[in-house]
């Protein structure tokens, strides 16, 4: 998976070159500022499902919208490759409460001391 495209940043400055793909070698989503890594959403692959464990975007490149930009290409490209998403990562969770991801399955875990969420 690979993205390219212009955005602009809270100052309305265009950013160019912002490319989010996906190493499964590597166990990670990554996003890059031209040839910089700016990036990285780290996942772990169960069978027919993808669990985000961690979301970090490098001091240099926040608050520039990355991380959003980072959530919504990783798990739309997970949705896509029809692996169900198990948001362990405090901020995939959020951006999912907050975000629609068309089509994606969301199994959202078990916090300890917590009744089962309903199926």
């Amino acid at each position: 998976m690979t993205g390219v495209g212009w955005w602009q940043t809270p100052e309305g400055a265009p950013m160019t070159d912002i490319t989010v793909t996906r190493d499964d070698a590597a166990s990670r989503y990554e996003i890059r500022s031209g040839e910089t890594l700016a990036g990285f959403a780290e996942f772990d692959l169960r069978p027919g499902a993808i669990r985000f464990v961690h979301t970090e975007i490098d001091p240099a490149f926040q608050g520039q919208g990355l991380a959003g930009i980072l959530a919504e290409r990783a798990l739309t490209d997970a949705t896509a490759s029809g692996e169900a998403i198990v948001p362990l990562c405090p901020y995939i969770a959020k951006y999912l409460t907050t975000h629609e991801i068309p089509g994606a399955e969301i199994r959202w875990p078990q916090r300890p001391g917590t009744a089962p969420a309903e199926a």
